[in-house]
């Protein structure tokens, strides 16, 4: 939700998709921490409205995020990952990451965050598994994915898709468009989903970035 979450978070692109963690550069300089908050309001039409909340933390190639009503409503998860990036021509950024799930819901979850860039184009796909250790067969496969493109900067708009537990509708991928705006340490984020469909949704997004 990001890119949003690559170096800040979901609805939150501070540039196109520059690598996040690269160990780089000087072996003696220290790592380069940032740190980003995210806020998403679902405004629904056949069920009631809710947020979701991303807090992050980069500190060189280590990753740390907490998540709420993420997975599952009125559930919390917290992950540890691991980024690695690189390219000049086309830069990328791969981040696997590990979690834990807690609240409405329990659970263990194996996740990744990668993105592409080219030019003004990029691509970035969240994925992860959600094992349920109270109930296996509730287990499932979560992912996220923007298709995005920068006309102007700070401008950026695109294709989206998510397959999701939180929304209930009879849509097992929710698809839909998305823009973008870059202000400073603010990103502000507009997410229409299912357009077309009687089970439309909108989501708004801001997100900080330090």
């Amino acid at each position: 939700m990001i890119s949003v979450r690559r170096c800040v978070a979901i609805g939150a692109l501070a540039g196109a998709l520059a690598p996040c963690a690269s160990p780089a550069a000087e072996p003696d300089a220290a790592p380069e921490t940032t740190f980003s908050l995210t806020g998403l309001y679902y405004a629904m039409r056949d069920e009631p409205d809710f947020g979701v909340y991303v807090a992050a933390l980069q500190r060189g190639p280590l990753r740390f995020e907490a998540r709420h009503n993420y997975e599952a409503k009125s559930a919390t998860s917290a992950f540890a990952g691991y980024a690695w990036s690189g390219g000049e021509g086309i830069a990328w950024s791969v981040t696997p990451m590990l979690g834990g799930l807690f609240g409405s819901a329990r659970g263990v979850v194996p996740a990744v965050e990668a993105s592409v860039a080219w030019r003004k184009l990029d691509l970035y796909i969240e994925a992860e598994y959600v094992h349920d250790l109270d109930d296996s067969s509730a287990s499932y496969f979560y992912a996220w994915t923007e298709l995005g493109w920068r006309p102007v900067e700070p401008i950026r708009i695109g294709l989206v898709g998510q397959r999701t537990r939180i929304v209930s509708n009879d849509r097992d991928f929710q698809r839909g468009v998305f823009g973008q705006l870059t202000l400073g340490k603010a990103t502000i984020g507009v997410y229409a989903f299912n357009p077309e469909s009687a089970s439309r949704y909108v989501i708004l997004s801001l997100g900080l970035a330090f």
